[in-house]
């Protein structure tokens, strides 16, 4: 995470050309992938071959998250452990690659791991057997949301007395012919092959859609008492989670942006913030022409006058779009912005839009003491999660 958080203060790019698998022929040649990813070093060999690589990469997350915050897990505690890690579609890749054994070679050499395989909710169940934590384990899938999801959902558990840790975050990895195509064929994606890390350039007027990334991420949740009787180092605290829906279509997003107003709304209303007290916003921000004007007016309605002066910025100009990943490695961007002092910056913003006309901090990261900070996930279907996190001050 340390050399991620680097990048992006310095407004480096991650994106480019695609080296899972052949791009030539198609449409769309780049991606945001995880560059130099062992499996082995956190799956044994033979578990790795039964993994698609989303599973593979959320373990690996889960590992990491639970050593980095010295989380002890044993027969005292596993009970009230638990894990929800959305995804947005699940092992896409072994779906595709076992489709064409099928057609190719015919059924009786599809693989029997198929199944596990492919499913949404292996993620979480493989971080569960990984770690042996016994706790709800579920996944939520709700496109773009999911991680977002996953995470307010956890955070609700713990606040309600379910759970005393929550392994909550999101995954995905659907860099293949299929998962490109499948967004390519809705001219959804940035078609500038000839300049892939300049493609992602959210709220600028020459935006001509997103990129698919993959990734995983997970967060340590857990209740205040929890975390203090432990000793572990609280890096911040999650006080709000909205969502709603748009009810209106299955891709686009409400052009007033009156579900994602309702949303922020909704977790500003539970935390007991007023909009005046939201010190920087980590936007959807996708790069795409109709989510970026949404979402500009709906902070304008849900933020009144303080949108004008709220520093936002979207983060995707640099990661790409993550998918079900989004709403969980946004947060953690958030987190690292409090604890830090330093608000990341917009990339590629060079053509200003009549229609996002806010302080979208182009290009440069800034210097700025944050203490509540909001971050936006919408998703395809009209689903919109809002999470709002602040600085934590032991009482």
């Amino acid at each position: 995470m340390a050399a991620t958080w680097d990048n992006l203060i310095a407004g480096k790019s991650g994106i480019d050309n695609i080296t899972l698998f052949d791009a030539s022929d198609m449409e769309v040649k780049f991606a945001g992938e995880v560059k130099g990813f062992e499996p082995t070093d956190y799956i044994d060999r033979k578990n790795v071959r039964r993994m698609d690589r989303f599973a593979q990469l959320a373990v690996a997350a889960g590992y990491q998250a639970v050593q980095n915050s010295n989380l002890q897990i044993d027969n005292r505690n596993q009970d009230e452990i638990g894990v929800f890690v959305g995804s947005g579609i699940g092992g896409l890749t072994t779906l595709f690659e076992q489709a064409k054994v099928l057609v190719e070679k015919g059924p009786d050499r599809v693989s029997p791991f198929l199944a596990p395989m492919m499913i949404a909710d292996i993620a979480a169940a493989q971080i569960s057997i990984a770690l042996e934590v016994k706790g709800p384990n579920m996944c939520h899938t709700s496109a773009c949301s999911s991680g977002s999801d996953a995470i307010g959902a956890g955070y609700e558990f713990i606040k309600h007395g379910d759970a005393q840790v929550m392994i909550a975050g999101g995954a995905e990895s659907i860099i293949n012919p299929l998962g490109i195509t499948a967004f390519s064929s809705l001219k959804a994606l940035s078609t500038r092959n000839d300049a892939p890390q300049k493609a992602s350039r959210p709220f600028d007027k020459d935006r001509d859609g997103f990129i698919v990334s993959e990734g995983a991420v997970v967060l340590i949740l857990e209740s205040e008492e929890h975390a203090l009787n432990r000793g572990a180092t609280i890096m911040a605290e999650i006080i709000g989670y909205g969502a709603t829906a748009d009810s209106f279509h299955i891709t686009q997003p409400l052009e007033n942006g009156e579900g994602a107003v309702r949303a922020m709304q909704m977790a500003m209303k539970r935390s007991g913030v007023k909009p005046e007290e939201i010190d920087y916003i980590n936007a959807h921000g996708t790069s795409t022409p109709l989510n970026d004007a949404m979402e500009t007016k709906a902070i304008k309605a849900a933020f009144g006058e303080h949108a004008r002066k709220v520093p936002i910025s979207s983060t995707k100009s640099m990661t790409g779009h993550l998918i079900g990943c989004a709403g969980a490695i946004e947060p953690a961007f958030c987190i690292m912005a409090i604890i830090n002092g330093v608000i990341p910056p917009t990339i590629n913003y060079e053509n200003p839009d009549p229609e996002c006309d806010l302080d979208y901090v182009p290009n440069v990261a800034r210097k700025a003491e944050l203490n509540t900070v909001l971050t936006n996930s919408f998703g395809f279907g009209g689903h919109n999660s809002v999470l709002i996190l602040r600085r934590y001050v032991e009482a």
